[in-house]
């Protein structure tokens, strides 16, 4: 965040349901605040204020892709307006599970403009750190029907009409999500991390990149 004058930084995790990115979103959390670092962690599509009229319109699955996205990006501004600035000016580390990249790469593949998506999202800031979770989509899919077998409605992207059966219309959705993230892997500057690596490496990769990226701002020691 210097770029900007603000003390704090931010850290996001990206990529597509069963990567594993959550869960060492908040390794990296416990890893932070057990070194001393105030530390505040955001999810994506969690405001108070949005939540419960972006649920009601999921149930009667009425969401058109427009609608779906600006719901999202009302969310996104909502959090990032009352929790992720003022606490990056207050010097915390800000973990965001999900950020606008989730946006570029999903509302693009329900069919949005890629320049009206960026638009809608261009008060937001770059962060210091993307991390972005590249899994197959075999081993995604596997994780998720192994966790839990019933699928949603706009999760598996029924509403997009790419197959009757859920779970194929899953993985052609997924696959798709992929897609839009390996275009942005490079022009936004992603750190890609190998999901299919152990958790505890994966979680050595994470702690060594911000150690690199953010010298002096984070902890020098090993936390296991």
């Amino acid at each position: 965040m210097k770029q900007y004058g603000i003390p704090g930084k931010l850290i996001v995790v990206e990529g597509i349901d069963g990567s594993g990115k959550s869960t060492q979103l908040r390794l990296l959390e416990k890893w932070l605040r057990f070194n001393g670092m105030d530390v505040f962690l955001t999810e994506w599509n969690s405001s108070d204020l949005v939540k419960s009229i972006t649920s009601k319109g999921k149930k009667k699955a009425n969401l058109t892709p427009t609608t779906f996205s600006l719901l999202h990006a009302t969310d996104f501004a909502d959090r990032f307006e009352r929790n992720i600035m003022p606490l990056l000016r207050a010097g915390y580390f800000v973990l965001a599970d999900r950020y606008i990249y989730t946006a570029y790469s999903r509302d693009v593949t329900r069919g949005c403009s890629p320049a009206w998506v960026r638009k809608v999202y261009d008060f937001a800031l770059k962060p210091d750190i993307a991390f972005y979770f590249r899994v197959p989509i075999d081993v995604s899919v596997e994780r998720i029907l192994a966790g839990r077998p019933k699928l949603k409605y706009y999760e598996a992207g029924m509403d997009m009409d790419l197959s009757r059966d859920i779970y194929e219309s899953y993985r052609i959705f997924q696959s798709r999500i992929i897609h839009q993230y390996e275009l942005m892997r490079e022009r936004e500057g992603f750190a890609v991390i190998d999901a299919t690596l152990g958790i505890k490496e994966q979680q050595k990769i994470m702690r060594d990149i911000v150690k690199e990226k953010l010298a002096g701002g984070v902890p020098g020691e090993e936390v296991e």
